[in-house]
């Protein structure tokens, strides 16, 4: 089931080998292609990466319930600064990883830089709660939303029983799972009408807005930075709401290696992302507080609905269906990625030999999707879903300062690495510093949470130890891992 090595070997069947173990090879790294190799082939395009990034992060938050930073900031202008700062450092954040992956030119994402900058152990313990807790429950989330959101349209008058919503939110997950295991170029197409359809959504709320504002609708902005003071715990757990939303910036470099000309494309889709989501995510907080009040925002259930109904009547219809196909992009762009770090995981040899294998005809890492879906579908049913999210919240950010801290370690461990793209020393230290600052609020705001998240992650140092370390395996422990 797990080895320590991944020797290439080709099948008879229908799945080949992915690559070499050892350290990483990318598909630019010179080495002369085997023959009859079969390879995940450079189909993200600029305008794809450009898409699976603001299809990532654009889900249902916006439209539903931005109503954390208001909270805990207490002023409508309070909340829009905030809004804006945390674009600003997001945007600092995903910087960093367009230098990571322009100079480490692999897929893999977070756990490929913190195997290249700090070695195995911690690679291996992040894959492991990915693969097992936080990729399911993160997937099941978000299309719990679809399917509520989905179904909208038909239970305007009644409420929508929770079976009808887990039996469609279970299609729509199946859908994107078939959808990632027959075609990368479906796949990306598909991302890109959802993102078109996103930014349609978004400048439906906008527009509006703005015109509002044109006709002097400006009541709610007037001393915008009075209200309730935010309080000391209230302004930083405000920032952590909002580095939320934007979070989803890092998934480009999940399939570093399908991306065409990756020195040029990926620094330019993470720029040219990160501006428009900061400045949609802006503009749309404005555009609600044009009609709602700051009360009426934190008393609302779905933002957008109410915004819509005030001023667009029965077309307020069309938000729902809006917010469905934006989770339905945020879950295929989700799974596209990510399953790219199971494949690279496996090639390392740090999860099953299965999962690095490609199928011959389609090119997809049909294995690495695919064992998404039953665990998903455990979660779906059975998991304490917001709860799991909650315990490992803080290791997103702790994983993500901790691969931002690698590349400030390696500019000067392996300094002669060519950096096409590089950033000043500065920005990595800060969105490092604030990566850590969060984390070390979660564990001083929520010690239960976060010290269950933080024993979840242990559980993936014995596991390192148990299924990569030890050589010496009893035949009936080797026989019960398929080996």
């Amino acid at each position: 089931m797990f080895r320590k090595a991944a020797v290439p070997t080709v099948s008879n069947g229908s799945y080949l080998q992915g690559q070499a173990n050892g350290k990483l090879s990318s598909l630019d790294s010179g080495q002369p292609a085997q023959e009859g190799k079969v390879v995940l082939k450079k189909k993200v395009t600029l305008l794809r990466g450009i898409s699976i990034i603001i299809g990532t992060i654009i889900g249902a938050g916006i439209f539903i319930s931005p109503k954390g930073i208001l909270k805990n900031t207490g002023s409508v202008g309070m909340s829009l600064t905030v809004w804006t700062v945390c674009g600003i450092l997001s945007l600092f954040g995903a910087l960093c990883y367009a230098e990571l992956g322009t100079c480490i030119k692999k897929s893999g994402g977070h756990y490929t830089y913190i195997l290249e900058a700090f070695g195995p152990l911690p690679a291996f313990v992040r894959v492991w709660v990915e693969l097992l807790i936080i990729r399911p429950a993160a997937t099941a989330v978000i299309s719990l939303a679809f399917g509520r959101y989905i179904l909208e349209p038909f239970f305007m008058q009644c409420e929508i029983p929770e079976l009808a919503i887990k039996l469609i939110t279970a299609v729509g997950i199946t859908l994107v799972m078939v959808l990632n295991s027959t075609s990368v170029s479906w796949s990306a197409r598909i991302q890109m009408f959802l993102t078109f359809c996103k930014l349609v959504a978004i400048l439906i709320i906008i527009v509006p807005g703005v015109i509002q504002l044109i006709k002097g609708e400006t009541q709610h902005f007037k001393n915008a930075f009075a209200g309730n003071d935010a309080s000391v715990m209230g302004l930083p757990l405000a920032f952590y709401s909002g580095m939320y939303a934007y979070s989803g910036w890092f998934y480009l470099n999940f399939v570093t290696e399908e991306v065409e000309n990756p020195e040029k494309n990926i620094p330019l889709a993470i720029c040219i992302s990160m501006i428009i989501v900061t400045a949609g995510y802006v503009l749309t907080n404005v555009a609600y507080f044009t009609t709602i009040s700051a009360g009426e925002l934190l008393l609302s259930k779905a933002v957008a609905v109410t915004f819509a109904e005030r001023l667009m009547g029965n077309f307020s219809l069309a938000v729902p269906v809006f917010v469905a196909l934006s989770c339905f992009g945020s879950m295929n762009g989700g799974v596209f990625a990510v399953s790219r770090m199971f494949f690279v995981a496996s090639r390392e040899g740090h999860l099953p030999e299965i999962l690095s294998m490609i199928h011959v005809r389609k090119h997809t890492p049909l294995p690495a999707v695919i064992v998404l879906h039953p665990l998903t579908m455990i979660m779906l049913f059975n998991g304490d879903l917001y709860s799991l999210l909650n315990f490992l919240s803080f290791a997103r950010w702790l994983f993500i300062g901790l691969v931002v801290a690698g590349l400030i370690y390696l500019r000067y461990k392996r300094p002669d690495m060519p950096r096409p793209f590089k950033v000043p020393l500065f920005i990595p230290a800060l969105f490092s510093f604030t990566c850590l600052f969060m984390v070390a609020l979660s564990l001083y705001s929520d010690p239960v949470n976060t010290g269950i998240g933080f024993a979840i992650n242990l559980t993936g140092i014995s596991a390192y130890y148990l299924f990569i370390v030890w050589d010496n395996k009893p035949k009936w422990f080797r026989k019960l891992l398929g080996k």
